[in-house]
């Protein structure tokens, strides 16, 4: 078995005693923040167990994966992300909220729609109602001064591209953001929510049918389908309740700074490393 450990907050001297409990046959320092324990082999002589290690990891602010064997970058075909709170640091329509004096009302709705505690459709349903008769301009002000990528996002993304793998972005959030975003990242994909203006100014409504969990497991298989690969030669990344779906029929599905049901169901978890920690897995 081997196990990588990385972090973009404890330092070296951290990895290399996390590493040390483990009594690894050889540790491979891959980079200032990340290393490569090789041949690990648990057993009851140990004074840890493999639990008490994940939590102990944690506790230090480490990132960790145990594999039973190496993958490549080259071993899938494409990547899915999330793009609120993922691929971007912000929720977008919290943002837009803000606009309206509205954002902690808008909040608190986003934070249960993403710990999987009211179902996304409706969550949507009655955030986007408070935005009415908000002017559509906006929009534009939340994509200038809030929009930031997520810290390793464009590292990640020129691996990603330069190994020949296809992108799709997928997102319950909105075409407004999802639209320029791929443009400006050259994504080859993305599938978002329509929000409706009328007037210049917001409805309060979506425009068709609402992009769910369902719906987000759907475009991924679609976009497989279309590129004549599996789902699992797709990397899928997400952080809330409505990316499980699709993150269930990933080849890899990997958790970033997710809530604590979707770090549990993950493959992986990046806690603590930008988006470009993937690339050490890897």
């Amino acid at each position: 078995m081997n196990l990588i450990l990385q972090s973009d907050i404890a330092d070296m001297a951290v990895l290399r005693h996390l590493a040390s409990l483990v009594v690894p046959k050889q540790i491979i320092e891959l980079s200032p923040c990340c290393v490569h324990c090789v041949g690990i082999a648990f057993t009851k002589d140990l004074a840890i167990n493999q639990t008490q290690f994940d939590q102990l990891a944690y506790q230090e602010q480490v990132d960790i994966y145990w594999s039973e064997s190496e993958r490549k970058l080259t071993d899938f075909k494409l990547l899915v992300m999330d793009m609120d709170s993922t691929l971007i640091t912000i929720e977008c329509i919290d943002e837009i909220a803000d606009m309206q004096g509205l954002k902690s009302e808008v909040s608190v709705i986003t934070e249960a729609a993403m710990r999987g505690e009211i179902a996304f459709a409706e969550s949507l349903t009655r955030r986007v109602a408070l935005l009415k008769g908000l002017p559509a301009a906006a929009l534009q002000r939340v994509y200038d001064e809030r929009v930031r990528l997520s810290s390793g996002a464009e590292k990640l993304l020129h691996a990603v591209q330069s190994a020949g793998l296809k992108t799709l972005l997928v997102s319950g959030g909105f075409t407004y953001f999802t639209d320029r975003l791929k443009a400006r990242l050259s994504l080859d994909y993305g599938h978002s929510n329509q929000l409706e203006v009328i007037d210049e100014k917001l409805t309060g409504s979506v425009v068709g049918n609402i992009v769910d969990a369902e719906e987000k497991c759907r475009t991924v298989k679609h976009i497989c389908a279309k590129l004549a690969i599996p789902p699992a030669q797709a990397i899928i990344i997400g952080d809330g309740a409505n990316d499980l779906a699709m993150m269930k029929i990933a080849g890899l599905s990997v958790a970033f700074r997710a809530k604590p049901l979707v770090r549990i169901k993950a493959d992986v978890a990046l806690n603590f490393t930008g988006l470009d920690g993937l690339l050490n897995l890897l």
